[in-house]
This record gives C-alpha cells, structure tokens and sequence, in this order.
C-alpha cells in the first residue's frame, strides 16, 4: 500500500472514531442533564426488612414510569420516630416532601400548620382521583368535612390467627372461633389435650383487646364521638362492656386460656414459637408470617361476644401519607404524581399481595376478588371482610385522639396491672381513665391556646 493511501485511510478511521466518542460523549451529558433536571421528592417512611423492600420497588416503580420526578425513599424508624424526626426538621425547615404517620398521630397533623391537605393538592394540581372509590372504613378516618387530608397507603386491621396444626391434635379441625366463648372452649381444649401451653395471646393490647374490640362491638371509646367533635375528650373504656371484657382477660390468664406476652408486638413469639394456639394482631403480619412461620395457618375475624352487641367494623392499623408545607411549587406537582400513581389498581393490587397490608380502593378490592386472589388466599380476606362487615359508626370509625400514644401507654400499664391481680378491672380501668384522661385534657389546653397549634 502507498504511504499516502495508508494515512489517507488510516485518518478516516480517526474521523470515524471522533464522531463516535461525540455521540457518546453527547448521549452521556444529556443523561446527566436529564437526572439533574429531575425534581427531587423526598419520603420518609418507618418500614424496614421485607416491608422497607416493598417501599423501595413502589418508589422504582413511580421513578422508571416518567422522567420528571425521583422520588428518594427514607427509613426514618419507627413510627414514632418518624414523626418525631419530621417535627423537628419542619422547625429546622428541612422537613421531608412527604412524611409517613401512623394513625394515632392523625390528630395533631391535622391541627398542626405544617400540612397540605391531600385532597386541595390534588385539585390544585388537576390531578382527580376516584375519592369515593376509597374503602369507606379507611377514608372516614382521614377526612375532614368529606375531604381527605393524608393519603391513605398501608393499611391494616387486627385479625386472629391460629395454628392449624395445634387445633388438628386438638380435635379442632381447621375453622377460626368466631366469639370469645368459642375461644375459651377451644383454648381449654387445646390445654386439656397437651396441644399447647396457652389458648391465645394479643399483640398491642390496648389497640386489640379495647380499641378494636370496642369498635367491633359499635362500643364508644371515648367522648365526642371518638374525638372527633371536640377535644374536651375523656375514655369510656371503663364502661360496663369494657369491664365485662377485661373481666374475663383477667380470668383467662390465671386459667392460662389467655397468656399475657407483652406490649408491642412481644406476644408474637408465643404464636411462633407454637406455646400459644391462637394469636390477635396486625392483618400486616401475613406478608412475614408466609415467609417465616413452619407451620400450618389460618386467619378468621376478630371474636365477637355476640348478643346483645352489634357487630360492626374494625378499625384502621398502619399508616397515612402526609404532604408537608413550605416546599417549591415544582415539588407538588411530583408529589401529586406519586401520590396518585401509589392508588392506582395495578399498584394497589401488587402492594397488597406482596406485603399482606389491604386494599385502600373498592376497584383494588374487586380486583382481587375478580382474580380469584382472595379465594386462593383466604387469609388475606379476612380482614377486608371486617373493614367492609358494616358502614362505620360514629362509634367504629377510629379514634382521633391527642398524644395518643401516651394515653395508650397509660392504658396499657393498668392492663398489666389487671392482669398481674394487682388490681381488679374496675380499678384498672378506672385508673387508666383518670391518667389518660388528664393527658387529653393537656392536649386539648395546648390547643385550645395556640389556636390551630403546632405538630
């Protein structure tokens, strides 16, 4: 080859290579542009293990489906904690986008000035979902004067669960009890026979044993229509229901039907570990329990006492989606996005089969039923049965109560008491009343004196 064919040929090849390194060059900058025009949304949230996965696949999810906004999903802890970090950084005004509370903390969010109400976002931002779409016993709670002020988005209910294998060497087939007798005859079956050590235990107490119980039994909790008229509010838990109830929780756990395991979720061992039959807690524990438990299952409702109590709904576990002030306006346009995005059918389907936490949609609900999902997987009925059992009550819509958490430790301290024979139900509960009932009234004071107050 002739030098100047070569170096003609060999300068095309150069040419050749320059063009391609621009365009790639060029295609890696307009990448780079384009994650930096993103409007960044920020969520923080309190689910960790199996759940905070489930969080980050619904945040990639929304991410991969548009190119406007990046959601950036944030464990912040326990539900507490999260609240408590989010009080503290819209002080500091470096506050979250989007902040998740567990429904005890609905109260003092909508009395606070830190929050966009989610329905007026969503209007302001053209964005109409079906609102009347949401399952009644989930909106209730969240609404004010027929507008919902947090996004509904895990929500849950507390359901028995029972060892199918322990009720078979029992001679108990594989059906739930549906009333508190049925569990006290089966529980002392089960111990008659050696099947296990206990009948049954309650994780969080005070919110299966007394505010659900109650609301399942159309029973008031409290004042004001659960506090929602009011904050002049006080307990009722030391009513003749409630003393009835605690009677027996007390009697039972002297005859080891019913074996008292603690505050929180604590009690969950003794299911796990098979020394109690049966077990109250979350409808949000399907989705570990599947995963974990090495043993045969199943879920009915909550027991029922039956006549002359009506039976009525159950009331709303987990948490809400809170859209906080004092951001750029770009911001809630996104947050409007994924908000809607996270109700849609499909989204709603695939979070609560993959976490165990229900539909908040009628759509998702017949979705399921549609697919046969629930058929296939009954124990996931079970507590959307409860929810859609009755149109809620004045009386079984929820609690909306201030620094409810307190109040419910009050209330679970003289539980514990109760059941140590330290002091009888009506002592208890009328102890739990006097302390809970002064933290109510300092919450109301604060408020009442600050106007709308703050978080």
């Amino acid at each position: 080859m002739r030098r100047g064919s070569f170096m003609a040929e060999l300068w095309c090849h150069i040419r050749r290579a320059m063009r391609l390194f621009s365009v790639l060059a060029l295609a890696l900058i307009a990448g780079v542009c384009e994650a930096q025009t993103r409007t960044e949304i920020s969520f923080w949230h309190a689910m960790d293990g199996q759940l905070g996965e489930a969080v980050g696949e619904l945040v990639r999810q929304f991410n991969q489906s548009q190119e406007a906004f990046e959601v950036k999903a944030v464990y912040k802890g326990s539900y507490y904690e999260v609240q408590a970090a989010a009080v503290a950084a819209y002080r500091q005004k470096k506050h979250p986008n989007i902040v998740q509370v567990a429904e005890v903390g609905t109260l003092s969010m909508m009395l606070s000035d830190a929050i966009v109400p989610v329905q007026r976002l969503m209007r302001q931002q053209q964005i109409e979902p079906q609102w009347t779409d949401f399952v009644d016993a989930i909106s209730d709670y969240y609404e004010k004067d027929d507008k919902l002020l947090s996004m509904p988005f895990n929500a849950s209910t507390p359901i028995l669960y029972f060892n199918k294998d322990i009720f078979k060497k029992a001679g108990l087939g594989d059906t739930p009890p549906a009333t508190w007798q049925e569990v006290e005859t089966a529980s002392r079956k089960i111990l008659a026979t050696g099947a296990a050590s206990c009948g049954f235990t309650a994780s969080w107490p005070s919110w299966t044993m007394l505010e659900n119980t109650f609301a399942w039994h159309n029973q008031a909790f409290a004042t004001n229509q659960n506090g929602y008229t009011g904050l002049d509010t006080k307990l009722l838990i030391n009513s003749d229901f409630g003393r009835m109830h605690v009677e027996a929780l007390a009697r039972w756990q002297k005859e080891e039907v019913f074996s008292y395991g603690g505050r929180l979720d604590a009690p969950d061992t003794q299911f796990i570990n098979r020394d109690c039959a049966m077990l109250v807690q979350s409808s949000a524990n399907i989705g570990s329990f599947k995963r974990s438990l090495r043993f045969e299952w199943g879920t009915g409702q909550l027991p029922h006492w039956g006549a002359p109590y009506p039976n009525a709904n159950s009331t709303l576990g987990g948490a809400t989606l809170w859209v906080m002030r004092g951001h750029e306006p770009a911001d809630y346009k996104g947050i409007a996005q994924f908000l809607k995005f996270i109700t849609e059918p499909s989204q709603q389907r695939w979070w609560a089969t993959t976490t165990g936490y229900l539909p908040i949609t009628k759509a998702a609900v017949k979705g399921l039923a549609d697919n046969r999902f629930y058929r296939d997987n009954p124990e996931q009925w079970t507590g959307v049965s409860q929810l859609l059992n009755a149109k809620p009550t004045l009386a079984s819509r929820g609690l909306r109560l201030g620094n409810y958490i307190q109040v419910r430790e009050a209330i679970e301290t003289e539980l514990e008491n109760i059941l140590a024979g330290k002091k009888s139900a009506k002592e208890g509960l009328d102890a739990a009343v006097l302390r809970g009932n002064a933290i109510l009234r300092q919450f109301g004071v604060t408020h009442d004196a600050a106007g709308q107050g703050e978080i």
